[in-house]
Order: structure tokens, then C-alpha cells, then sequence
């Protein structure tokens, strides 16, 4: 009875093997007609295709597009950073190349100052509400800064120290409005000397009053006005400015021009306080 049931399954699993050949081979038969449950299943299979597909391609574009854009963000801030830090690098080398110039100004006044004891100084401090009335300079009585000094920079005079404590002084600027701040000042012409004083500033026209002028004196546009060393306290021909324009006084008794500064009183960095030595003759008197 055993024998008989394992023939049994023999003969079933060998009719199951021919029916399944028999089925492959009728499936890949390339001229039959598509069954209808085979062509239902086909139908379906499309449709779902379909119906999937294109969402599923638009989601994917989706995340790739996201994923361009962060890509894309994370390069502009990289670029971004590079190109402050260009610019940054770019602005300091432009200040360096400016501040060495004018250092090396400077040492070309100082070798022509030889005869006066010159004192190097930067500026530290501006205030914006006394911007045409003093600086603040880093060297004080400690470095042999003195009171009433003269003050240029290395394109002419700006002005004069005015206070001075250990490690600091002020400087008053000739554009500053105090009537006391008066400088002896001279146009050196052929044959004769025309001499006044700098006093006062005309902050529409950015230009310095030289008053007191001899209403003979022919003062032309463009002659340079230089200091006197007449007041006792400046050393004489520190360079002031040029004329712009020469007008008389309201009684026609003196004349006054105004003077363009040859220094910048808008960019102050380095400057000199200049001594003069009593027992030194000055040029030019």
C-alpha cells in the first residue's frame, strides 16, 4: 500500500512538470492572442504604471531639484565668503599702501626739518561733533611734546598743540573757529614779503582767512603762503596753503584771501609736532 502512494505522487508530480512546460511553451508563442485574464492583468499592470509613475518621477525630481538648490547655496555662501574676505584683504592692502606712503613722507620732512626737533605722532581720536577743532595724538609730555608746537603733516601745517598730558595732546586745528587761534603767516614774492595772519576758517568755501593783508600788497592766485616765524613760537616757512581769491576789507584798508590748505584736514593720520629752537635764526626774517 505504501509502494502505491509514492507512485502516486510520482506520476503527479510529473504530470504537474509537463503541464508547466506545456504552459510556458504556449506563453512564448509570439503569434498567439492574449488570453483575457492575461490581458486584463496587462491592462492593469499599465494603468498602475501610469497612475505611479509619473508622480513618482516628479517626487524624485523633486528632491534631486532641493538637493541642486542646497548644493547651490552651500557654493554662493562659500563664493560669498571668499569674496568679502577679497574685498577686506583688498581695502587693507590699499590702507597699508597709503599709510606707508605717508611715512615715507614724513622721514622726507623730517631730514628737511633737520634744523628743529620733530616729534612723530598718529592720531587717535576725532570727534565727529569737533570735527574741524581739535584731534587727539598718541604722544604727550613723556615723548617731548610741548605746548603751542606746530603740527603739520607731510603736505603742510594743520594746526598747533594746544594741551598735553603724559601720554596724549590736543591739537587745535587751523579750521578751528577760536578767535585766539592766530598764525603769523607771509607770501614770499620778489623783492618784498607780504606778511598777515591765519585766522579763522570759512567752512563753505574750505578755505583758511589770511587777513590783515596790505591793501597795496598785490597778492596774486596760486602764490604760496608759508609761515612767518614772526610769532615766536613757529618755526618760519612750514608750508600753509595756496590763494584762491584775494577781496579788500569792508573799510579798504586791508585785504583778505583765502587760502586753500595744502594739507587734507579731512584725513588726518600721522602727523609731526615741530619745535622750534629759540636760539635758531629763521629763514627768511
Amino acid at each position: 500500500m505504501p509502494h502505491f502512494f509514492q507512485n502516486k505522487r510520482l506520476m503527479i508530480v510529473l504530470a504537474a512538470i509537463i503541464l508547466l512546460v506545456a504552459l510556458l511553451g504556449y506563453s512564448l508563442r509570439s503569434n498567439r492572442n492574449l488570453s483575457i485574464p492575461e490581458q486584463f492583468i496587462k491592462d492593469t499592470v499599465s494603468l498602475t504604471e501610469k497612475v505611479f509613475n509619473k508622480p513618482a518621477q516628479l517626487i524624485a525630481g523633486l528632491f534631486n531639484n532641493i538637493a541642486d538648490l542646497k548644493d547651490t547655496y552651500d557654493e554662493n555662501q562659500v563664493l560669498k565668503s571668499k569674496l568679502d574676505k577679497y574685498v577686506e584683504l583688498s581695502v587693507r592692502e590699499k590702507a597699508l599702501e597709503k599709510e606707508n606712503k605717508e611715512l615715507k613722507d614724513m622721514i622726507g620732512i623730517t631730514k628737511s626739518l633737520s634744523d628743529y626737533d620733530t616729534f612723530q605722532a598718529t592720531v587717535t581720536i576725532r570727534d565727529p561733533d569737533k570735527w574741524q577743532q581739535i584731534i587727539t595724538i598718541d604722544k604727550g609730555s613723556l615723548s617731548g611734546i610741548e605746548k603751542e608746537m606746530a603740527v603739520i603733516t607731510s603736505k603742510g601745517l594743520i594746526g598747533k598743540v594746544k594741551n598735553v598730558s603724559k601720554f596724549s595732546s590736543t591739537v587745535q586745528l587751523l579750521s578751528s573757529s577760536d578767535r585766539t587761534n592766530r598764525i603769523s603767516a607771509k607770501i614770499q614774492q620778489k623783492g618784498d614779503t607780504v606778511f598777515g595772519l591765519i585766522e579763522g576758517f570759512d567752512v563753505e568755501k574750505q578755505a583758511l582767512l589770511f587777513k590783515r593783508i596790505p591793501s597795496n600788497a598785490k597778492v596774486k592766485k596760486g602764490q604760496t603762503v608759508v609761515t612767518s616765524g614772526l610769532g615766536g613760537v613757529f618755526p618760519a616757512n612750514l608750508v600753509i596753503g595756496k590763494v584762491e581769491e584775494v577781496v579788500p576789507d569792508e573799510h579798504g584798508l586791508t585785504q583778505t584771501a583765502y587760502i586753500k590748505p595744502q594739507a587734507d584736514f579731512n584725513d588726518i593720520n600721522h602727523v609731526l609736532a615741530v619745535k622750534r629752537s629759540i636760539d635758531q635764526p629763521q629763514k627768511g626774517e
